[in-house]
């Protein structure tokens, strides 16, 4: 409990308090990365979970014949974005895969995004004729109908190319009201980001771009090992960190941001 109560006096930012949405994409590999975005759904799902957190898929995209090529999640909870967002970057798996029949090793790769969900008191200005609204069938795993009308929603932010969809409510008004609360996180981020690369700028502060930096690699095979690059911290049990335990990461991260802000 002290060290819990430790930890959360190092979540300082402003919207670490706040809900996160958390979207994951498969990278290059077909099946395999998507089974690998599948793996990492079920242990972020299975922490939060643990935590006592709420999740709601918002949106998500089944491969072809398994796995999911793209899902966006909200978890609800005191914190849940000032733990997550140590997760944002690229995971890379190395395993023997269950999908080839020659049982060769493959090397796989997800990128994971983390954004605070923003409240309403934050100004995001959005003009409705910068936007393009399309509805579409919900689907689900298998590519089986939700429902049959087109109550999902995809929106598209004409002068940033930024795309949002939601399709787990029933009505599209809901749908529609989620996907304006994914947008407006995203234009969110992406001023932070801007703001950022200016204060680089006047710095003189060279950085890696976030969503190409690998962060963490999972070896299930020749050996057993979690490691995350960025704090050196390894743990071998990579069962237990598939289930959720991923603290140690999290705890470390923070700790460092802590020391280098």
């Amino acid at each position: 409990m002290l060290e819990k109560a430790r930890l959360e006096t190092l979540l300082s930012g402003k919207y670490d308090g706040n809900n996160a949405i958390v979207s994951l994409h498969a990278g290059a590999g077909g099946t395999e990365a998507q089974d690998w975005v599948q793996m990492l759904l079920r242990m972020y799902t299975r922490w939060a979970e643990d935590r006592g957190y709420k999740v709601t898929t918002l949106d998500i995209l089944p491969g072809e014949e398994a796995g999911i090529k793209s899902v966006t999640i909200l978890v609800e909870g005191l914190n849940a974005y000032g733990y997550l967002k140590s997760e944002k970057g690229v995971h890379r798996l190395v395993r023997i895969s269950p999908f080839d029949a020659a049982n060769r090793r493959h090397t796989s790769f997800a990128s994971v995004d983390v954004m605070p969900e923003i409240d309403d008191d934050v100004e995001i200005e959005i003009k409705p004729e910068d936007l393009k609204i399309d509805t579409f069938r919900a689907s689900g795993a298998g590519g089986q109908y939700v429902n049959k009308t087109e109550s999902a929603v995809r929106i598209t932010h004409i002068p940033t190319g930024i795309v949002v969809a939601c399709q787990t409510e029933r009505s599209q008004q809901s749908n529609r009201n989620t996907a304006m609360k994914l947008l407006k996180a995203k234009l969110f981020e992406l001023h932070q980001e801007e703001q950022q690369k200016e204060l680089d700028k006047l710095r003189g502060v060279q950085r890696e771009i976030a969503w190409g930096s690998q962060i963490r690699s999972y070896v299930f095979h020749p050996y057993s090992l979690v490691k995350d690059h960025r704090t050196n911290v390894e743990v071998g049990n990579v069962q237990a960190v598939m289930d959720g335990e991923i603290d140690d990461f999290i705890n470390a991260y923070l700790k460092i941001n802590v020391k280098t802000n």
